[in-house]
């Protein structure tokens, strides 16, 4: 398979979280789906795939005006990471990105740049064995405004002291790759380095 390159000129690294250094998604899909069961909502691959890198809540409120529902986002929110919490330790590194931040740790800046909630994201990325190589983490937490907007991006850039053209981004998700460009930042699909195994039992 081939190996993920960085582009000449690339002075900082910002790597997604879900799905990009931790194979999470097939459990987050998971979660999703036996918790909006019971809403009556038949939570299918191609909508997970379609509202992913969309905030907790934002996607609850998302999946109301879809399905015409009520349904408490922080109420659902908590329920699913729940779910979630209880198989993340089963979580494992995606290797070809983990190669990459091997090779580069201390060499060029890197950073963390997830839809995710912080003390998620935190726990995510001790589980894969990559919590000792980032100091910067931008979570929902720290944004106004999420992916597909470039701010969760441009905000890794300006810890990192990087110019957002100097940036590579490292992406699964359609919506934060559109950020990456946003951004003006280079962007690297990582679905093509690694098989993607969503809707597989975790």
């Amino acid at each position: 398979m081939q190996k993920i390159e960085i582009h000449p000129g690339i002075k900082g690294l910002i790597f997604d979280l879900d799905g990009t250094i931790a194979d999470t998604m097939p459990a987050h899909f998971i979660a999703w789906r036996d918790t909006l069961k019971k809403h009556g909502i038949d939570f299918t691959i191609d909508l997970f795939m379609e509202l992913a890198g969309i905030p907790l809540y934002g996607t609850v409120e998302k999946l109301n005006g879809m399905f015409n529902k009520s349904i408490d986002p922080v109420q659902m929110g908590e329920e699913k990471e729940d779910i979630f919490r209880a198989t993340i330790h089963k979580t494992k590194v995606i290797e070809p990105v983990a190669d990459i931040i091997r090779k580069y740790h201390g060499k060029l800046p890197m950073s963390v740049g997830t839809g995710g909630q912080r003390s998620i994201a935190e726990q995510t990325l001790k589980v894969v064995g990559m919590d000792s190589y980032f100091d910067i983490l931008v979570t929902s937490d720290d944004i106004t405004h999420p992916k597909p907007h470039p701010e969760t991006f441009l905000r890794c850039a300006e810890q990192m002291g990087i110019a957002p053209h100097e940036c590579q981004v490292f992406e699964d998700g359609v919506l934060g790759m559109n950020a990456a460009r946003e951004a003006g930042m280079k962007v690297t699909d990582v679905t093509k380095y690694y098989e993607v195994t969503i809707g597989q039992e975790a």
